[in-house]
């Protein structure tokens, strides 16, 4: 599944496609009316998370990319229906695949808050620990999942995080001391943005410390591995030195 940072990069290289009009509009999707589609400029091309946004006059179209969504831009996957495919008076063309696209009605500002959004400029700190001490007892492997805290943090981006922090997955926010929780939401922002530069360098897996690892680089042990907390997602972790804060139970 595409984290926040790869929907930003996919934001930048269609950036040149704002201001274009729809001159034609086709796909498998269940939920787009195509034919309300040609003639709509192209207001912007904006991210929130892990949703791209584009946004008409009419609705904006969301398109979230799941687990093994993909898209093209000026081309096509061969023998492949896109889910929407979008082409442009102007030329060019945008095309999305494996992916779920639904309508938001109204005005973007007031769908969203961009104060959550971790890559956004809006992102506020102070909104996330007070979300965070709102409800204390959840532990930290969930809480950096929860899109409407950290929208854009993904599972690698999670896994990643602790680690830097030397934070145990199964730790309790309540339990946290406070540098450390300023440090979680801190973190979670800083590495959004070196992931989005990794990416476009080529070179994001090599970064990797504990995500899809065998042993712990600083203590050389065997790392653990387990699906963990309410969201049940793959996380990797070193019982040396990422310290558990409070007992959230054994594995």
């Amino acid at each position: 599944m595409p984290e926040g940072p790869s929907i930003v990069i996919l934001t930048e290289l269609v950036r040149s496609f704002e201001g274009r009009t729809i001159a034609a509009a086709s796909g498998n999707s269940k939920t787009v009316p195509f034919d309300e589609l040609p003639g709509q400029p192209i207001l912007s091309l904006r991210s929130w998370g892990k949703h791209f946004l584009i946004e008409l006059p009419l609705f904006t179209l969301r398109i979230h990319f799941l687990m093994f969504g993909s898209y093209r831009i000026d081309e096509r996957k061969e023998g492949t229906t896109p889910r929407l495919s979008l082409q442009f008076e102007e030329g060019g063309e945008l095309n999305f695949y494996s992916c779920s696209v639904k309508l938001v009605p109204g005005e973007l500002e007031q769908a969203y808050d961009w104060r959550s959004d971790v890559m956004s400029e809006q992102w506020s700190p102070r909104l996330a620990l007070r979300k965070l001490r709102d409800d204390p007892e959840r532990l930290v492997c969930d809480v950096l999942l929860d899109q409407n805290i950290f929208s854009g943090v993904g599972n690698i981006i999670k896994n990643e995080v602790l680690f830097r922090l030397h934070i145990h997955p199964l730790s309790t926010v309540s339990k946290l001391p406070q540098g450390k929780l300023r440090e979680l939401v801190k973190q979670a922002r800083q590495y959004s943005f070196e992931f989005k530069a990794w990416k476009q360098a080529y070179e994001l897996k090599k970064h990797w410390l504990v995500h899809n690892r065998r042993d712990c680089p600083r203590c050389n042990i065997k790392l653990h591995r387990a699906h963990l907390g309410l969201t049940q997602r793959r996380t990797f972790w070193c019982e040396r030195c990422q310290k558990r804060y409070g007992d959230a139970g054994m594995l």
